[in-house]
């Protein structure tokens, strides 16, 4: 979780923040793990936040987002960035519509791909084995 959230301390920032926390943690995972290709997955707002930094942070190879909340993203975000992106959606999310990440996902550039997780809410519930599958497949394709 990001700060403020569930029983992290801080306070919520807005993206900003917690922008600064995924850079934070890209710097200990490149220390830590030193010439292994980093791929920025987030769900959510996690995914708004992580692709902000992973769009301009040479660290990382590749981005996943999960039932990403297109209408925070303005457009030129990920504008420029041309690294792998795969976004996964819930066909019935009731908190970011499929219909308007599809129609946002059409200004993204390639590479990218959209997968509709059919029936799946903005929590993926019943459909997290699914999800796992898909991830595993994009990562196998970089």
């Amino acid at each position: 979780n990001f700060r403020g959230v569930g029983h992290s301390t801080g306070t919520y920032d807005e993206g900003r923040g917690e922008m600064d926390d995924v850079r934070y943690a890209l710097e200990f995972l490149s220390r830590r793990y030193p010439g292994l290709p980093v791929i920025l997955a987030g769900f959510s707002f996690g995914a708004y936040v992580g692709m902000h930094v992973a769009a301009v942070d040479d660290r990382v190879r590749a981005m996943i987002g999960l039932g990403v909340l297109a209408r925070m993203f303005e457009g030129e975000t990920l504008q420029g960035c041309h690294k792998p992106k795969l976004f996964i959606h819930g066909t019935k999310d009731e908190l970011a519509p499929y219909a308007l990440t599809a129609k946002w996902f059409e200004e993204v550039p390639a590479p990218k791909s959209l997968v509709a997780v059919q029936g799946a809410d903005h929590f993926f519930q019943g459909h997290l084995e699914e999800v796992g599958v898909i991830i595993i497949g994009f990562i196998q394709s970089l």
